[in-house]
């Protein structure tokens, strides 16, 4: 019985020679291929593109505002939703609901659902939820409060910036679709 490393060591032996006797120095298609390519004529560069002059532009921003300003100050007035003169002013601390963050044209009134004695609207938005509201919730970008609900539309008051400071209240309203 031959013992096992003598066994692997004859076979890895026959194994090597059997490669290096495998090996061919014939490199014949090779040499034609690369020899065809080198004949091949050789092709123009493109030039490339004519670069353009820009004109240099001096800025000026005397007379300009400041872009590290914000627009308006805010006052602490118009926090609580009063100016000084008495106008109207939207109240920038009460807290953002869902459907005031998308604009007035993206939402759809689709219904209407009594529960409770208490009518509320079915708005579809844009990314097709369904949501309810009623009476006294806010809706669009514009501060839009629902003041009524009835079976065809929706009833908001809006408030928008009519001069710079000064708002107005603006009445518009949702249609049912069919």
């Amino acid at each position: 019985m031959l013992n096992y490393r003598l066994f692997f060591h004859i076979n890895t032996c026959l194994y090597l020679i059997l490669l290096t006797a495998c090996g061919n120095d014939n490199f014949t298609d090779l040499n034609t291929y690369i020899a065809n390519i080198k004949a091949q004529p050789k092709g123009a560069i493109e030039s490339l593109p004519e670069t353009k002059v820009v004109e240099p532009f001096l800025f000026n921003p005397e007379g300009l505002r400041d872009p590290f300003k914000p627009l308006v100050q805010i006052d602490q007035n118009k926090l609580t939703g009063y100016s000084a003169a008495g106008g109207i002013q939207p109240d920038l601390l009460r807290r953002k609901e869902d459907l005031e963050a998308l604009p007035l044209e993206s939402l759809q009134m689709v219904g209407t659902l009594t529960m409770k004695s208490i009518l509320w609207g079915l708005v579809k938005a844009d990314d097709g939820t369904i949501h309810r509201v009623q009476v006294g919730h806010y809706m669009g970008k514009n501060f839009g409060k629902i003041t009524s609900i009835s079976i065809d539309k929706i009833e908001l008051m809006e408030i928008v910036p009519d001069k710079p400071g000064t708002w107005r209240e603006q009445q518009t309203s949702l249609g049912l679709i069919e």
